[in-house]
């Protein structure tokens, strides 16, 4: 009686490898769904990748944002610091994605795709708002260049209240690339409908939107019940980025907050800031310069505090931002390092847990702005000098922070699984994909004589479980992985195989399963 040697070769030697599959739709919808949707769905202001005919007919934007790592936007370098809410694809969905539109982006039978994540048409956070305040109806006026413009509103606050969460819900969404949400705890701040109002107005800095974007929850269950104060009589002010080419049309963006009860105790306040500014830049066109800034500007953090958000801002000059903590001369915490800046993609971003900053540290930022004509976002053509400034052709190192005075165990803290476990949240499409899993199997050759080799595709990462079966039903061979990332894989044991299985020639059945999903292939041993 012949034995059989079953091994799983890496991709780069196995014959049958990931670039000679035609994968169908129903392969790579899963992915598209998981990392794509939250912004490619109906009533977004993107396109939408939500079923075969939308997704082929962009699949040539697709391959080149893929390609040129312009998506999914997720500037934050993942190597140097994690967050929550990360907009990420794996090497291997990326490479599935590219392999598909490569092999003719092939339709096959969609009925056969994970079931697609629902999102709801208008609210994120259930229940009604403690306090909505909206814009007055705008036109805008973006024709060949995009406009920024600044909203105030009066929140008619008569007693302070601590924020626990809040969304911002755009009233056109097509329309709306993203908005910058503070407070103007003063209440003189008038609003600014020029079309150049780039800078973020107001004295507390709360949050952004951009398409995508999840609703601020500040964590608000043991241990960490925190939130931000919004005094009595501040006004809420918006910057609204509108793009070109979207004048006449028309928006009314609200904002929905939720406060704690009044009488709430026990809550810890955030600390919204700006600490790290330089007003002293001077960038001569066809110059790339490099400016920094530190906090506080002499001596160190006299206690030590907990970073809950970094929110890093420069202008359409800025190239590239690095922050971290430093104790001189001993040591430094990384905070956030953006390799390739972006003016169009915003946001704070909210660690996974709090980040520890000792007494004896200060915050530390550098910028790099790059004035030449190699940065195609630079406004100016031919560039110009610039300098320190609030218009858009001027430039700024103005980095905000969210921070909690430190107490032990902070950084011990797991703030996503306390968010996404809120009850306020509407909907959690990363939870909802993670259950809706597909999984596809192939041998190769089939049939064979003597060694076979097998190769999957998984949709999510997942336990997978592979069992060898014959003909009468009798398990032969079973094999258990408890964590596999998605992508087009193989199982792995260290490079050795597996042996002394006895398979006479006949049909055998070789079944994977993960998440409830399963796929089985006859194999057949001459």
């Amino acid at each position: 009686m012949k034995k059989v040697l079953l091994s799983f070769f890496l991709s780069t030697i196995f014959v049958f490898n990931l670039n000679s599959q035609v994968l169908e739709y129903k392969d790579v919808a899963g992915i598209f769904y998981k990392r794509c949707t939250s912004c490619h769905h109906e009533g977004s202001n993107m396109y939408s990748f939500m079923n075969y005919t939308k997704t082929n007919m962009y699949k040539v934007l697709i391959q080149n944002a893929l390609v040129t790592d312009k998506m999914p936007p997720w500037k934050a370098d993942t190597l140097y610091s994690r967050f929550m809410h990360e907009r990420l694809i794996s090497a291997n969905e990326k490479a599935n994605i590219l392999n598909w539109i490569a092999t003719g982006a092939t339709m096959g039978d969609t009925t056969q795709a994970p079931p697609k994540p629902v999102y709801p048409p208008k609210y994120k956070l259930v229940g009604n708002a403690d306090l909505t305040v909206t814009i007055p109806t705008f036109t805008s006026f973006a024709t060949t260049q995009d406009i920024y413009v600044c909203f105030s509103m009066a929140s008619n606050l008569t007693q302070d209240r601590i924020i626990r969460a809040f969304e911002i819900v755009p009233g056109n969404a097509p329309i709306v690339h993203h908005a910058v949400l503070s407070a103007d705890t003063m209440g003189g701040y008038n609003g600014d409908l020029s079309g150049v109002c780039v800078n973020i107005p107001g004295n507390l800095e709360l949050g952004a939107y951009a398409p995508g974007s999840q609703p601020i929850i500040f964590p608000s269950q043991a241990p960490l019940r925190t939130g931000i104060k919004l005094k009595a009589g501040s006004k809420v002010i918006i910057q609204m980025h509108y793009p070109k080419g979207s004048a006449g049309q028309i928006d009314s963006t609200k904002i929905r907050f939720y406060f704690y009860p009044s009488n709430e105790t026990g809550i810890r306040l955030i600390n919204v800031a700006t600490p790290l500014q330089n007003w002293n830049m001077n960038i001569p066109a066809n110059t790339t310069q490099t400016y920094s800034a530190y906090y506080p500007t002499s001596g160190t953090l006299a206690a030590p505090i907990s970073l809950f958000a970094v929110f890093p801002h420069s202008h359409k000059l800025g190239k590239s931002m690095l922050l971290y903590a430093v104790n001189p001369g001993i040591d430094t915490i990384p905070m956030i390092r953006v390799n390739q800046w972006d003016f169009a993609w915003q946001d704070y971003y909210i660690y996974k847990k709090l980040l520890k900053i000792p007494a004896g540290y200060r915050l530390y930022a550098k910028h790099v702005f790059d004035n030449t004509t190699s940065n195609l976002n630079n406004p100016s053509n031919p560039p110009i000098n610039a300098q320190a400034g609030f218009s858009t052709l001027d430039e700024m190192l103005f980095d905000g922070t969210m921070t909690l005075p430190y107490q032990v165990g902070d950084e011990l803290i797991d703030m996503e699984a306390i968010v996404n476990s809120d009850t306020l949240l509407a909907t959690n499409i990363n939870k909802h994909l993670a259950t809706q899993t597909s999984i596809r199997s192939m041998a190769f050759p089939n049939p064979f004589t003597n060694d076979v080799k097998i190769k999957y595709l998984l949709s999510n990462t997942g336990p997978v479980n592979l069992e060898i079966t014959d003909l009468l039903g009798k398990v032969i061979y079973t094999k258990n992985e408890n964590k596999v990332d998605a992508g087009m894989q193989e199982f792995n044991w260290n490079g050795k195989s597996i042996q002394n299985i006895s398979m006479p020639c006949g049909v055998y059945f070789i079944t994977l399963k993960t998440n409830g999903a399963q796929s089985t292939i006859k194999l057949i041993k001459q």
